[in-house]
C-alpha cells in the first residue's frame, strides 16, 4: 500500500517537473524572441537608424551598415558620382517625430522590407527600407541596408551663389565639383538623409526667397529643387543709387552725345559753345532675374540740354533749352566675391 502511494506521489512530482520544464522553456523562448525583436531584428536595426536621425546624430547614422555610399553605388543608381556630402551633418538635420515601424515583409531572396511612417517637421511621410543579413555576432544576426537610405537633392538656385538648407549656409563653389569655376546657373548635387525634411532658402544682402521645403522619403532617389531668388529692397535701392550717380556723371560731359551714356542730342548745324546737360527726372529702377544674374528693365528718364546753335544757312544763333526723354536699361552680374557689377545703357 505504501509502495503504491509512493509511486503516485512520484508520478505527480514528475508531472509537475515536466510542466515546469515546459513553462521554463516557453519563458526562455519568449524572452529570446523579445530580445531578438528588441535588439537583433531588422526592425530593431531600422529603429536604431531612425533614432540616430531623430536625435540629430548624423555622424553616427552614417556609420550604420549600408548607409554610406561610394561613387560606384551612386552611378549604379543613376546619380552623380560627384555629389557633395556637405549636408550629411547634424547642423543640416531637421526633427523626426512620431516614428512608427510597420511589419516586416521578407522577399524570396531573404531581403526584408520595412515601411515606416513619421512626421518630418510639419510634414507626414512614409519610407520603405530594404534590409539584408550582414553576418552574425555569436548566435545573433547582424543587418545592413541593402539599398542605402541616402537620397540626393539637385538644387538649382538662381540669383545667388549662396543659399541655406535648414539654416546651414552653403556656397555653390564649395559644393560644386568645378569649385570656383562653378556655373552660377547650374544645379548642385547634395546627398541627404532619408527620411528628412530640408528647407532651402536664400537670405543675402542681394537676394532672398521665402524658402521651399522638400521631403526626402525615398532611398537613392533624386529630389529636384528649383529656386528663383528675388532682389532685396536694399539691393534695388543700391542699384537705384548707382544708376542715378552714373547718369549724373554723364550729365557732366559737355558734348552732344555723352560717351557710353543712354541720352544725347542731334543737331545739323554748329554749336556756339559746349552744351550743358542736367538730369531732370531720374528713372525709377526695378531689378528682375536674368538667369543666374539680374537685369534692369527699360525705365523712363528725362535729361535737359542748354546749347546755342548757329545756323549754317544764315548764321543766326538760337539758344536751345530742351527736355530729352530717354530709356535706361542695364545688366547686373554677381561676381565670385558676392559683389555685383552693374552695366548701364539704353535700348539698342
Amino acid at each position: 500500500m505504501q509502495t503504491t502511494n509512493g509511486r503516485r506521489r512520484l508520478g505527480v512530482d514528475l508531472t509537475l517537473l515536466a510542466i515546469i520544464g515546459v513553462l521554463l522553456i516557453a519563458a526562455i523562448s519568449a524572452g529570446a524572441a523579445a530580445i531578438y525583436r528588441e535588439f537583433y531584428s531588422p526592425t530593431a536595426f531600422v529603429q536604431r537608424y531612425l533614432d540616430l536621425l531623430s536625435a540629430g546624430h548624423a555622424a553616427d547614422a552614417l556609420t550604420v551598415p549600408g548607409v554610406a555610399v561610394d561613387s560606384a553605388e551612386l552611378e549604379a543608381a543613376g546619380l552623380p558620382a560627384s555629389a557633395s556630402d556637405a549636408l550629411l551633418r547634424s547642423a543640416a538635420l531637421a526633427t523626426l517625430t512620431d516614428v512608427q515601424i510597420g511589419p516586416e515583409t521578407v522577399r524570396e531572396d531573404g531581403t526584408v522590407l520595412i515601411t515606416t511612417t513619421y512626421r518630418a517637421g510639419a510634414y507626414a511621410g512614409s519610407t520603405t527600407f530594404e534590409v539584408a543579413r550582414d553576418g552574425w555576432i555569436g548566435v545573433a544576426p547582424t543587418w545592413t541596408f541593402a539599398r542605402s537610405p541616402l537620397a540626393l537633392m539637385d538644387v538649382a538656385v538662381k540669383g545667388s551663389m549662396t543659399f541655406e538648407v535648414n539654416g546651414f549656409a552653403l556656397d555653390k563653389r564649395q559644393v560644386s565639383p568645378e569649385g570656383t569655376d562653378a556655373d552660377p546657373s547650374a544645379p548642385v548635387s547634395l546627398l541627404v538623409f532619408s527620411p528628412g525634411i530640408y528647407s532651402v532658402s536664400v537670405d543675402s544682402p542681394i537676394s532672398a526667397t521665402p524658402g521651399v521645403a522638400v521631403l526626402s522619403d525615398s532611398p537613392l532617389a533624386k529630389v529636384p529643387v528649383d529656386l528663383q531668388a528675388q532682389p532685396t529692397p536694399e539691393f534695388v535701392a543700391i542699384v537705384q543709387q548707382r544708376v542715378e550717380e552714373y547718369l549724373t556723371a554723364c550729365a557732366t560731359q559737355q558734348v552732344l552725345q555723352p560717351t557710353a551714356c543712354p541720352f544725347g542730342y542731334v543737331v545739323q548745324d554748329r554749336i556756339t559753345e559746349p552744351p550743358v546737360w542736367s538730369i531732370l527726372t531720374q528713372p525709377t529702377v526695378t531689378v528682375v532675374p536674368e538667369g543666374a544674374d539680374w537685369r534692369i528693365p527699360p525705365a523712363e528718364a528725362v535729361a535737359h540740354i542748354d546749347v546755342g546753335i548757329r545756323s549754317l544757312f544764315d548764321g543766326s544763333v538760337e539758344d536751345v533749352s530742351e527736355d530729352v526723354p530717354f530709356l535706361v536699361t542695364g545688366t547686373i552680374a554677381v561676381l565670385p566675391d558676392g559683389t555685383a557689377s552693374i552695366t548701364i545703357g539704353g535700348p539698342s
